[in-house]
């Protein structure tokens, strides 16, 4: 693995939030209605990659362009 490769790295819930620009309830709600994937879960702790949030940015600006 190549851990200069940021686009693995795992955020969490916060950092989610502030790279989207939103509040971490609405995060959350993207979450449940899966415009965001799930959490990886390990322990307690739910991350996301940081690959995953751009995808789900890639798409929504793809369905922009595409209106």
């Amino acid at each position: 693995m190549d851990f200069n490769d940021f686009t693995h790295r795992l955020i969490n819930v916060r950092d989610g939030a502030e790279y989207l620009g939103c509040s971490v309830p609405t995060f959350w709600r993207r979450v449940a209605d899966g415009t965001i994937p799930p959490a990886i879960k390990i322990g307690g702790m739910s991350r996301w990659r940081l690959s995953d949030i751009e995808a789900v940015i890639a798409k929504a600006d793809a369905q922009r362009h595409a209106a």
